[in-house]
């Protein structure tokens, strides 16, 4: 039997270059999308059209009982679970945090941190060796900006971020006598609707010059990298942090 990965946010950006590489590589792949269906559903069919196994299940990861219906959807379709790429994030227009709400504040913990340990959860339900499982991998998609910090622009998002880099390390020595390695990837500007998202869709060519490589990443990079981590060959790799950045 193939491995089973699941992807959330699967179905733009980083998140579809992971789920059509990890297909490329032998995995039945499960992506969730939040609401662009067709999105999902167009890395579905790329995947089938190649021969691959695939399904797109909409949710919000930041809500409990979409995690659940998630997971078991993968459960009914694949039967078991090998990798959780914890991918799912948001971002909101710049602002400094004297011009932030508590609902922005929320909803960015909500879906970032929370929908990242839920998903996580789940994933460990159906992997470790604890609870009978044949163990596993996580890969946390962080991003470069918790080590910058992000000012006057999304300080809550790098702290968001931040909080995914404390769980991967957490989580690795919680769950390494469990069979299942976690580590996790830090993004830097990379070619995605992200920046379009956020109000600033020329925000890569503002800030080329501080890249030391002068230009931006691609998603299949960051894919290549978060394949790696889930792979054999990252054996003895947990509680990493890998940055893909250019150089920043």
């Amino acid at each position: 039997m193939s491995k089973v990965i699941l992807i959330t946010g699967g179905g733009r950006g980083i998140g579809a270059a992971t789920a059509r590489l990890a297909a490329q590589r032998g995995y039945s792949v499960c992506i969730n999308y939040l609401r662009d269906s067709s999105a999902a559903e167009a890395v579905v069919h790329g995947i089938r059209a190649d021969g691959g196994s695939a399904i797109a299940v909409a949710g919000d990861v930041s809500v409990e009982k979409d995690v659940l219906h998630l997971f078991e959807a993968c459960d009914r379709s694949f039967g078991k679970l090998d990798a959780l790429v914890n991918n799912a994030g948001i971002v909101a227009t710049k602002a400094r945090i004297d011009q932030v709400g508590a609902e922005r504040l929320q909803r960015m913990m909500a879906v970032n941190v929370v929908g990242a340990f839920l998903c996580a959860r789940e994933a460990i339900k159906r992997m470790s060796k604890k609870h009978g499982k044949a163990g596993g991998a996580i890969v946390n998609v962080s991003s470069g900006a918790a080590r910058l910090g992000s000012p006057s622009e999304w300080v809550d998002y790098a702290a968001s971020k931040g909080a995914i880099d404390t769980m991967t390390l957490g989580l690795s020595k919680e769950l390494a006598d469990d069979g299942i390695r976690v580590n996790c990837v830090r993004p830097g500007f990379v070619n995605t609707g992200i920046h379009a998202g956020a109000g600033e869709p020329n925000r890569i060519d503002r800030l080329r010059t501080s890249i030391p490589m002068k230009r931006g990443g691609e998603p299949e990079e960051v894919a290549r990298a978060i394949l790696w981590l889930l792979s054999d060959e990252a054996s003895y790799s947990t509680g990493a942090i890998l940055d893909v950045t250019g150089g920043r």
